[in-house]
């Protein structure tokens, strides 16, 4: 009987993954950030895949601000990889999500502070969107506000690099976050 060896090609999503968890890791192991969650989900119903890594600034582990880098692919995606055509590459990659949550005063003045040291790191042609959870049958003097960095095109695998330098700003958005909150 003869033993064939077949290899494995990781998906560009696989090889995304991993450059993101191992400079966030790097960061956690520097002493900078601590993980706070991590989470690699198949959805075998819709082929998709879903990675996301969620850390605080380690100096400041019980802040009420925490960050969180998600990347998702689809069917699209993938079959526009294994298809490999001219006219599907431009899909073969994945979207990128960068998530704050945090609390603060429900004062207006912060929600437009929040805006502007975003579009300051991240650059005004993201899309910056912030969601208010307030329970309304308490008075407390804090809301929960999850801030959500879009960049409204995938990132493709020879874009790597720039995912790996991404944790730095996310490091540069808490500190900057942490300052008025």
């Amino acid at each position: 009987m003869k033993v064939v060896n077949v290899l494995f090609d990781p998906t560009a999503f696989e090889n995304i993954k991993v450059v993101v968890e191992g400079a966030v890791y790097d960061r956690d192991l520097d002493g900078e950030i601590l993980v706070t969650d991590r989470e690699d989900l198949v959805n075998l119903a819709k082929l998709s895949r879903k990675f996301s890594i969620s850390f605080t600034l380690r100096h400041n582990e019980s802040s009420d601000i925490q960050a969180t880098l998600t990347l998702e692919s689809g069917l699209q995606n993938l079959a526009a990889e294994l298809l490999g055509t001219d006219q599907s590459l431009h899909l073969a990659g994945c979207a990128v999500t960068v998530g704050f949550r945090l609390r603060h005063p429900n004062e207006k003045d912060f929600f437009f502070e929040i805006q502007k040291v975003l579009e300051r790191i991240w650059g005004r042609d993201r899309t910056i969107k912030q969601t208010v959870s307030v329970n309304p049958l308490k008075e407390e003097p804090d809301i929960l506000n999850e801030v959500t960095v879009t960049f409204n095109r995938l990132v493709l695998e020879d874009q790597i690099e720039d995912l790996a330098e991404m944790v730095v700003y996310i490091i540069a958005s808490l500190k900057e976050l942490e300052t008025f909150i």
